[in-house]
This record gives structure tokens, C-alpha cells and sequence, in this order.
């Protein structure tokens, strides 16, 4: 008698699993109906924070419908902002909002999907673990430039930063740094890939990048006692943050509106939080 019970709630619980499962994959299979019967391309430039979604949603896109080819290309914010201002792409993507003049001049259109922190991040190796925000400032002007002034091993800081058309830069230079001097000493990389690389290879080297870059290949340093992490940016106790942004130069039209709304969608959403960073729709 119990073994029958038992067979009959694994049965049941076999069909609430299945129930799931259907249900999902008609919730993606919906998200990705809105491209049938379109072709053309859709290219797209900027933020490097976003290429990990972007190229999901792509892939995710094209497999559906092979009429359509969407290009993926990065920069920074001021090149995507730039480029789709110039008409020279269709979506331009930027890790800050951008300025009232870029608006203006370009005609732009955002569109906000995901919400980003920004990280400060070391070697695994390194023995510092956690700086004040002075520290943090200190160490990015060049004015304390080894790490055993901070705890650590007898060894030169090697500071990482990214260029001027980075937005992970500017949110960073703006609210972690308080808009303090960047040392010309610096090193430069051109992207959250690249910098996430750079630390994991150099044993005394500091940076930042996208928090849904971050893993275990690189040591996220606690700021003021918060470690940068999805869940801290999210509740609001790690202060670096910033919108993840999708920009068009007017109203989008056609296959470029059902991107954007794709990226919207339960589906795109998913694929953001996938990727480490916050839902605009939680």
C-alpha cells in the first residue's frame, strides 16, 4: 500500500515537472515568434559589459530564424554612442546613460534593460582583500604604489583602467574614484574581457569591470566592507552601479524594435540575469 502511494506521488511530481518544463519552453518559443517571417541585419556596437547577452540573444535569434544576421561589435560606450548617432549602426549599446548633449545632438533613444556594479578586482593571489574608498583613490592617483603599504606583499601596485570612451570607466572614475586623478601609469585595456584577463595574469596587478564579468578567476576586493557582488548592487549596498543601455538614433523600426523588445522579454531577462547582472523587471 505504501509503495503504491509512493509510486503515485512520483508520478505526480513527474507530471509537475513536465508541466514546468512545457511551460518554459513555450514562454521562449512565444518570445522568439515575434521574428518569424523576417530577414535583414541588425548591427550592433559599443558597451563590452553587454556583448555576453547580446551574443546570447543573437544566437538565440538567428537559430530561430536563419534569415536574420546580427554582427556584434564593441569599443566602449562613447564609440557606440558615436557610431549609432552616425547612423553607422543600428543599436549602440553604452554602460552609462548617456549625456543630454549626446541626446540632443543624435536624436537618441534608450532603452535601459539590466542594471550593472561596477568591481574593483584583484589577483587571487594578492593578500588584500578589502580597501576604504581612500585607499581605492589612493591607489588609482599613484600616490600609494605598493601593496605592502596596504597589508600586502612587498611589490609595485600595477594599476589597470580602461580609455576615456569606457562607461565602465566613467561610472567607475565617478563614483568609486569621486572623479579623482587616474595615474598615467596606468596600464590600458579595451574591454571587461580584457580586464578580467589582465588581473587574472598579473599577481600585483588592480582594476575594475562589470560585476556580472566577475569570476573565479579574479578576486573581487571588498569596498568599505561591501564585497561587489549581484546581490549588493541589488539591494543597494554596494554604491558603484549603473543601467545597462541600448541606444537607437530615433524611434527603432522593424527588426531592430523586436530586438530591443526581445531583450525586454522574459526570455531576454533571463539571459541577463544568465550573465550576472539585474532584471529591470524584478
Amino acid at each position: 500500500m505504501l509503495n503504491k502511494i509512493f509510486e503515485n506521488k512520483l508520478s505526480q511530481m513527474g507530471l509537475i515537472v513536465f508541466i514546468i518544463i512545457l511551460n518554459s519552453s513555450i514562454a521562449w518559443s512565444g518570445a522568439l515568434d515575434m521574428f518569424n517571417g523576417e530577414k535583414g541585419d541588425i548591427k550592433i556596437s559599443g558597451g563590452t559589459a553587454h556583448i555576453p547577452v547580446m551574443q546570447e540573444a543573437a544566437k538565440q535569434i538567428m537559430s530561430h530564424n536563419q534569415d536574420i544576421r546580427i554582427s556584434i561589435a564593441g569599443g566602449g560606450s562613447g564609440v557606440g554612442i558615436k557610431q549609432v548617432g552616425e547612423g553607422l549602426v543600428d543599436i549602440g549599446n553604452s554602460g552609462r546613460k548617456p549625456k543630454d548633449e549626446e541626446i540632443s545632438k543624435y536624436g537618441l533613444k534608450m532603452f535601459k534593460w539590466a542594471i550593472d556594479g561596477v568591481g574593483v578586482a584583484v589577483n587571487p593571489k594578492n593578500q588584500v582583500k578589502s580597501l576604504t574608498t581612500q585607499q581605492l583613490i589612493d591607489i588609482f592617483s599613484g600616490k600609494t604604489d605598493n601593496w605592502k603599504l596596504l597589508g600586502g606583499i612587498d611589490k609595485p601596485i600595477n594599476v589597470y583602467t580602461r580609455d576615456n570612451s569606457s562607461g565602465t570607466r566613467e561610472v567607475f572614475w565617478k563614483q568609486g574614484l569621486n572623479k579623482g586623478e587616474i595615474t598615467n601609469k596606468a596600464n590600458f585595456v579595451v574591454s571587461n574581457g580584457a580586464m578580467k584577463s589582465a588581473i587574472a595574469n598579473d599577481p600585483y596587478g588592480i582594476g575594475y569591470l562589470s560585476v556580472g564579468h566577475i569570476d573565479e578567476t579574479v578576486l573581487p576586493v571588498r569596498l568599505d566592507g561591501i564585497i561587489p557582488s549581484v546581490e549588493n548592487v541589488k539591494n543597494g549596498s554596494y554604491k558603484i552601479s549603473r543601467g545597462l543601455y541600448s541606444n537607437t538614433k530615433g524611434e527603432p523600426q522593424g527588426l531592430v524594435k523586436k530586438f530591443i523588445d526581445y531583450l525586454f522579454s522574459p526570455q531576454g531577462q533571463q539571459i541577463t540575469v544568465k550573465h550576472g547582472f539585474i532584471s529591470v523587471n524584478q
